[in-house]
């Protein structure tokens, strides 16, 4: 006897199997862990000045040196009383420390704060189900909605549970899955920060 398989059944079947792959590929765990996706910047600051960024330093001991410059290609500044120094590479605080000890011999008072400005190279991609795919700033603390809002937000076919989020750590791409429902409706939730070179990527959803 030969058995007669509705055709409806058939296709339940290929989707089933769809939905598990695409699982399988993607993973199920949307949840960032450091472990996943290490170098996740603070809420306070970029996480190291770059070549491009337009940096502020305001001496609170002698303000006649408060001034903006941009970091050159080499990392470098030309500040006055030392010369030139590198800044690329360090973070705000090391290389604040670094100001105020260089300047101990010039200054009574070597305080110094140094704040981004603006920047020509810090940026991110965003792409898949959003209003304006590209690139879009990311010269301060940005997290992933507020990136895809800044790209006009999702589209209305857009799965906003599988969010892709993939960073480039000690040259391998690494990506993790992020849900984003919960914070678009309101809810508290954690907040994923994403860093310049990241791409960002909102799938269609399936149903």
């Amino acid at each position: 006897m030969i058995l007669s398989i509705p055709r409806g059944a058939i296709r339940l079947v290929h989707l089933l199997l769809i939905v598990c792959s695409l699982c399988f590929m993607g993973g199920c765990d949307t949840t960032p862990t450091s472990a996943d996706f290490p170098n996740q910047p603070a809420a306070d600051g970029p996480t190291v000045l770059v070549p491009g960024d337009i940096i502020g330093l305001e001496f609170s001991g002698a303000p006649e040196l408060n001034q903006s410059q941009k970091i050159r290609p080499d990392g470098k500044l030309i500040l006055p009383l030392i010369g030139e120094v590198v800044a690329a590479g360090k973070t705000f605080p090391e290389f604040q420390q670094e100001l105020e000890n260089s300047y101990k011999t010039q200054l009574k008072n070597t305080e110094v704060v140094v704040t981004l400005e603006g920047s020509e190279t810090r940026s991110i991609v965003i792409d898949g189900a959003v209003q304006r795919p590209g690139g879009i700033p990311c010269d301060r603390p940005l997290t992933a909605l507020e990136a895809i809002m800044q790209a006009g937000g999702p589209s209305m076919d857009a799965d906003m549970k599988k969010v892709q989020i993939i960073r480039l750590v000690n040259g391998v791409q690494r990506s993790i899955f992020v849900d984003l429902r919960k914070a678009m409706k309101g809810t508290p939730t954690p907040p994923v920060y994403v860093q310049s070179g990241d791409i960002i990527f909102v799938p269609e959803a399936f149903f």
